[in-house]
């Protein structure tokens, strides 16, 4: 849980911004994150993501396995990695953890290449264009979809595949990260 002085009651203040533009209200229910961003796992995230330490996805199967279990997500959503940026780390590292935890996912997501998330400052986080596209045959009608991504630093990411999943149709899309920023 975030210190108090960075939400307001049970909400983080990075929620209750995206939630006052009306482009983005009720895209996204809820965002939960398993653990800070501390420099501790800061270091074990960038071993496991960007120097290929796959291994590393299997600290976080328990807690995802529990989280998730009390979740009960209809469908399970990793954010996708461009071609690109696959073919360069070898893995998704959303997929990596659910393969680990042994929980069924779907792909209905693709991702333009682009530069590096961590790379951009907030504002161009914030301002850009939505970088999926639907890759699927699948209905949500009716759905609560899960989506699981590493990282939760802006929200950015996570809205542009949400706003996709409600405009398919879904009835909730929540998200669930390692880590937030």
């Amino acid at each position: 849980m975030l210190e108090p002085s960075y939400r307001r009651g049970e909400i983080c203040y990075d929620c209750w911004r995206w939630e006052e533009d009306p482009q983005w209200k009720a895209v996204l229910t809820k965002n939960e994150s398993l653990y800070q961003y501390n420099e501790f796992l800061k270091e074990i995230i960038s071993q496991y993501k960007f120097r290929g330490d796959y291994v590393l996805a299997n600290i976080f199967k328990r807690d995802i396995k529990l989280k998730i279990k009390q979740l009960e997500p209809d469908l399970i959503v990793p954010i996708p990695l461009s071609k690109q940026r696959l073919h360069e780390r070898g893995f998704n590292q959303a997929e990596a953890i659910l393969i680990e935890a042994e929980l069924p996912f779907i792909s209905l997501l693709t991702r333009e290449h682009s530069e590096k998330q961590s790379k951009k400052a907030r504002e161009e986080r914030l301002g850009q264009e939505n970088i999926f596209q639907w890759n699927s045959e699948e209905y949500l009608t009716d759905k609560s979809v899960l989506i699981l991504d590493d990282i939760y630093t802006t929200g950015a990411t996570i809205r542009h595949a949400a706003k996709i999943f409600i405009e398919k149709g879904a009835k909730e899309v929540r998200s669930l990260t390692i880590a937030r920023g």
